[in-house]
């Protein structure tokens, strides 16, 4: 089965690390209450958000969070909000660990 599968990579015109795989989305719960208070429009914007991030959940304006202990956590912002994600890569998915305002998503 292995055999087969490389055969099928080798003739790829390009590298096989340049395919891209999405990750699933999970939600922790608190963006999932704060997802229910907010209007239509935030919601919308936050959802294309996060489908970019599936496919690419390193964009350029990502920052890592600093103060989490053993695990990586990144942000990106969606106009006064932020999202902060864990990837976890053996699941294939993105864990979105918290939603809210600038002022208030880094308080623990």
């Amino acid at each position: 089965m292995f055999e087969m599968a490389s055969k099928i990579y080798e003739n790829l015109p390009f590298p096989l690390y340049l395919i891209k795989m999405p990750f699933s989305v999970q939600f922790g719960p608190q963006p999932t209450k704060f997802l229910k208070k907010l209007d239509k429009q935030t919601k919308e914007r936050i959802k294309k958000k996060l489908l970019r991030l599936t496919e690419d959940p390193f964009p350029v304006k990502v920052e890592r969070v600093e103060g989490y202990k053993g695990e990586k956590v990144f942000r990106v912002r969606v106009g006064d909000f932020r999202i902060l994600y864990l990837i976890r890569y053996e699941d294939k998915e993105l864990f979105v660990a918290k939603i809210d305002k600038r002022g208030r998503v880094y308080r623990m």
